[in-house]
């Protein structure tokens, strides 16, 4: 799989290698073999896993089993795409450990004419977010940072037009 059809995937389905918010740290292991970075955050209130293309945010919940304490749930996705402009060792990488090839950039262009031919994806609200936009995807709860600033070229960065990022993010619950 290309990394255009997967994040065509990531932005209909919701899920990233059959994780999603509420998947347990358990899990993600399982899922990615990749190298990480953890960092825990005061008191233990969240942990941030980075794989350098993607990070995963966790937040304790009680675990509902027997046995102590709580266990680390996905709470949050990120698809770093930007990362790969200035670091050529990342996407090699992260093909050699997931399978899955990703150009140094994406542009928007080429991730909507992939979307046009995926089935089920769902209707995306555009947002400006000052120097970018945000497609988001209420059905999915994924959204696509796409930079929206004449004077960025690509080069060592992301440039105009180019995909920033994805984001999948816990949904509100009203309570």
């Amino acid at each position: 799989m290309n990394g255009i059809e997967f994040l065509a995937s990531f932005l209909t389905a919701g899920e990233l290698y059959g994780l999603r918010v509420g998947s347990t740290l358990d899990e993600v292991d399982r899922a990615l073999s990749h190298r990480f970075v953890d960092v825990v955050g005061e008191g233990g209130a969240w942990l941030r896993r980075d794989y350098g293309l993607v990070e995963f945010a966790f937040n304790p919940e009680p675990n509902p089993g027997p046995g102590p304490g709580s266990e680390w749930v996905v709470a949050a996705v990120t698809v770093q795409l930007h990362r790969l402009a200035s670091d050529d060792g990342l996407a090699r990488s992260w093909a050699r450990s997931t399978g899955v090839a990703f150009p140094r950039c994406t542009s928007w262009e080429e991730l909507r004419e992939e979307l046009s031919r995926t089935h089920g994806v769902p209707e995306l609200k555009v947002t400006d977010q000052g120097g970018f936009l945000q497609y988001r995807a209420a059905a999915s709860h994924v959204s696509v940072i796409v930079v929206d600033d004449g004077d960025e070229e690509r080069g060592d960065r992301v440039g105009h037009g180019d995909v920033w990022s994805l984001d999948l993010w816990l949904p509100f619950r009203a309570g």
